[in-house]
C-alpha cells in the first residue's frame, strides 16, 4: 500500500475543500434539504402521537413519558449519520469522480474525514428542527438530557461512521451494484439494537448478539434515563469500547477494499 493510502501528511485544507464541495451540492437543491427534515419529523410525530394514546390508557407508559420519542430521535442520529456519510460518497460515484479524487493529492483519510463532517452537517439540518418540534408538540426536550445526550450522540455517531466507512469500501470494490447496502444496512440493526423495547424481550441466545452492538447500550441507557432517571455511565463506556473496535475494523476493511479496487481497476468503473 502506498504512503498516500495510510493518510500520512493529513491536510485540513483538503478536507475543508471537500466539505465545501458537498455543502454547495446540498444547498443547491432545496428538495435535498427538505428531505433531511421531512422523514425524521414524520417518524417523531407518528411515534409521539402513539405514545400520547398509550400514556392515556396505560399507567406504566404514563410514567415513562418520552421513551418512544427519545428512541426515535436517537435512532435517527444513528440512521441519518450513516446515511449522510453514504449519500455524500454516492455523489462522487454518480458523478464518476472517484477516479479523479484518488489521483489527486487528496488522501483517503482526508476523504473520509470530509464525509464525516458532512454527516454531522446533514444530521444537524435534520435533527435540530425535529427536536424543537418534539418540544412544541409533546413537551419532550431531548436537550435537557445534557451530558447524557452527549454520550448517546458520540456513541451513535461513531457507530454510524463505522458502518458508513465499511459501506464506502464495498461501493469502491463493487460499484453501484452494492448501492442498496447504503440505504438498507442500518435496518438490519433495528431489531437487534432494541430501539423500542428492552433487550430482555429478545430470545436468550439473541441477547448475546444484541450486547455486541454498541447502539444497544445507548438505547438501554436512554430508557434507564427516561424511566428510572438514572444515567448509566457504565453502559456508555462499554459502548465506546465496542465502537473503538468496530471503527478500527471498518477502517481496515475500507483500506483493504480500496487497495483491491485499485488492483482490479474498478475505481474508474464505479458508476457502472
Amino acid at each position: 500500500m502506498s504512503v498516500s493510502d495510510t493518510g500520512m501528511n493529513f491536510s485540513l485544507r483538503r478536507v475543508a475543500a471537500m466539505v465545501r464541495r458537498y455543502w454547495y451540492l446540498l444547498r443547491s437543491s432545496w428538495p435535498r434539504v427538505l428531505d433531511l427534515i421531512y422523514w425524521p419529523a414524520v417518524q417523531m410525530l407518528m411515534w409521539g402521537f402513539l405514545q400520547m394514546y398509550i400514556a392515556q390508557n396505560a399507567g406504566y407508559f404514563a410514567q415513562a413519558g418520552g421513551v418512544f420519542i427519545g428512541a426515535v430521535l436517537l435512532w435517527d442520529i444513528l440512521f441519518r449519520g450513516q446515511l449522510g456519510f453514504s449519500i455524500s460518497f454516492l455523489e462522487e460515484m454518480y458523478a464518476r469522480n472517484l477516479g479523479n479524487l484518488m489521483m489527486s493529492p487528496l488522501r483517503p483519510a482526508e476523504f473520509l474525514a470530509a464525509l464525516m463532517i458532512m454527516s454531522l452537517v446533514r444530521l444537524a439540518i435534520g435533527m435540530i428542527p425535529v427536536s424543537l418540534l418534539a418540544i412544541a408538540f409533546f413537551g419532550f426536550n431531548v436537550w435537557s438530557m445534557g451530558f447524557a445526550l452527549a454520550a448517546f450522540f458520540v456513541n451513535l455517531i461513531l457507530t454510524s461512521w463505522a458502518i458508513g466507512v465499511f459501506v464506502a469500501g464495498l461501493l469502491l470494490r463493487n460499484g453501484l451494484g452494492a448501492e442498496s447496502m447504503a440505504w438498507t444496512i442500518m435496518f438490519l440493526f433495528l431489531p437487534l439494537t432494541c430501539v423500542y423495547y428492552p433487550v430482555s424481550v429478545l430470545p436468550h441466545w439473541l441477547q448475546y448478539v444484541a450486547w455486541c452492538l454498541p447502539p444497544t447500550y445507548v438505547f438501554e441507557g436512554m430508557r434507564a434515563l427516561v424511566i428510572d432517571h438514572v444515567f448509566r455511565a457504565d453502559l456508555m463506556l462499554e459502548a465506546l469500547g465496542f465502537n473503538a473496535a468496530l471503527f478500527a475494523a471498518a477502517s481496515v476493511a475500507f483500506f483493504k477494499l480500496l487497495a483491491s479496487a485499485r488492483e482490479q481497476g474498478s475505481l474508474l468503473q464505479g458508476a457502472d
